[in-house]
């Protein structure tokens, strides 16, 4: 029989409800894994016990027959979403020892429909980084390496430790987020499928905010299908969260399979970057030949506002996290730091104590352009450029159904190589931010390797809640790109 961790969800919640194999034979082949695993970073938290005592409870339930859509699938969690009882970190020491009272509804949901939770995944600080290197615990290394070369790699980030883990087969699939491309860029450097979906189709609630207008949770999976499966648990209406969307949870696996034919697909020529891989313009140009044999008409399209994202996005993120990191002052939960002389020093020493370097650099940009003086100069203005950016993605897809582009500038890289230059970090979401300032749904899928035998993505975007059309152009691409390549387990001890 094909080993445990080979399996795709889809195939792995087949052979549970048909009792080829059970939960708990599931669970500890990952959890064997994630033992193994400590190489990769991947996991801050596993939660062996639990997941044992979650799998035997799905047992019970398909031998009764109640078995729910997710039953018995092991999963790993960001440590971004608050599960109860569980530390929940946000990958920040300002967080350590937190054990929220409470469930993320995303998660909530999950456990609803029989998912087993293996542990919580590491993360960049709070969710700020392209690399996760800005973890309290640690950078995470990605199961690929560079043909000949033993260096350790970036796996992306924020959602590093969900990408490295379903690129390692540590878990059946696993939860991200995704702000600025948390979900996509790391999707994209690991080899496998990340699904953003449209702001408000899935639940804040109970996931540690960062920017609050721009955080929106997606799954990390080996395939499209499986990217469809955990969607539709992940997704829904909640009232405790008041951007959430009530809308229908459409069956985002029925579409799957469906033809393309006839789709206008939209190829913008500002994501033509100066100094960009001639290897990433082929695989584009490629993707666009996929899609144009599967029925699809390729259109040339123009988003001028795209120049202007990243710095719109490095002023409105900061800024809502300048306002949501306030809570974090060492009063009532979180570190506190050990020497202070009244309530002020405390608030200081325990935030310099608990926050990383990237995460006080962005609180203090956050805090800068929300200040009298230059508010309207900044935050203002940056709002404004937002609105015309969303403006013209409205106008694009008047004529276009989907839009293609890279998902990242480049493949994996060292880990280290680009601590030193921020800037050149922020490159990484060029392709990324502008999904999330308009809020619209979009999906990277591997799609091929680069020269150095590292996998690269290429993304597809679409109009808020029509996730169905973007998952059947997703299903199509993965369909002609027939990537099956995966990193050896080298790691493995």
């Amino acid at each position: 029989m094909t080993a445990i961790e080979n399996f795709t969800l889809a195939a792995l919640l087949d052979a549970l409800k048909t009792k080829k194999i059970s939960a708990l034979e599931a669970t500890d082949a990952y959890l064997e894994r994630v033992d193994r695993s400590g190489a990769l970073n991947a996991f801050v938290t596993p939660t062996a016990e639990h997941a044992r005592e979650m799998a035997k409870a799905s047992d019970a339930r398909i031998a009764t027959g109640n078995a729910g859509p997710l039953e018995g699938a092991p999963l790993g969690i960001k440590d971004l979403f608050c599960t109860e009882k569980v530390s929940s970190t946000a990958g920040s020491r300002i967080l350590q020892g937190f054990q929220p009272p409470y469930e993320s509804t995303v998660t909530a949901n999950l456990w609803r429909d029989g998912a087993v939770m293996l542990g919580k995944l590491n993360m960049d600080e709070f969710a700020m980084g392209s690399s996760n290197e800005t973890s309290f615990f640690g950078a995470v290394v990605n199961p690929w390496r560079r043909n000949g070369d033993d260096a350790p790699l970036t796996p992306g980030g924020s959602s590093g430790g969900s990408a490295a883990a379903m690129a390692a087969r540590l878990c059946a699939a696993t939860t991200g987020t995704d702000t600025g491309g948390s979900i996509r860029q790391p999707a994209s450097v690991t080899g496998t499928v990340g699904l953003k979906p449209t702001y408000g189709r899935c639940s804040r609630w109970g996931i540690v905010a960062f920017a609050s207008s721009l955080d929106q949770a997606g799954p990390i999976t080996q395939d499209v299908r499986d990217a469809a499966i955990m969607l539709r648990s992940m997704a829904g209406h909640d009232p405790k969260d008041s951007t959430s969307i009530d809308t229908p949870v459409p069956d985002y696996e029925a579409v799957l399979g469906q033809s393309v034919k006839g789709l206008r697909i939209g190829i913008p020529k500002e994501y033509r970057l100066d100094g960009m891989p001639e290897e990433i313009e082929k695989l584009w140009s490629k993707g666009a030949d996929w899609l144009r044999d599967a029925g699809c008409e390729i259109v040339d399209i123009s988003l001028p506002m795209t120049k202007y994202a990243l710095p719109v996005y490095y002023i409105v993120a900061p800024a809502e996290a300048s306002s949501n990191l306030a809570r974090y002052d060492g009063v009532k939960y979180g570190h506190r730091a050990d020497e202070f002389s009244d309530i002020v020093s405390m608030y200081q020493n325990s935030r310099a104590e608990g926050f990383g370097e990237e995460v006080k650099r962005r609180v203090l940009i956050g805090t800068y352009v929300l200040s009298a003086g230059y508010y309207d100069a900044y935050y203002l203005r940056a709002q404004k450029v937002r609105k015309k950016i969303f403006d013209e993605f409205n106008d694009a897809f008047n004529s276009v159904d989907l839009i293609l582009t890279p998902s990242t500038p480049s493949a994996a890289f060292g880990l280290g190589e680009k601590t030193a230059d921020p800037v050149q970090m922020y490159l990484n979401d060029v392709f990324t931010v502008t999904g999330n300032l308009a809020g619209l749904p979009g999906g990277s899928v591997p799609a091929g390797l680069d020269g150095q035998g590292l996998p690269l993505g290429l993304q597809l975007l679409a109009r808020p809640f029509d996730e169905e059309t973007l998952l059947k152009g997703m299903f199509a691409l993965e369909q002609s790109a027939g990537f099956t390549t995966r990193p050896t387990d080298w790691w493995a001890v």
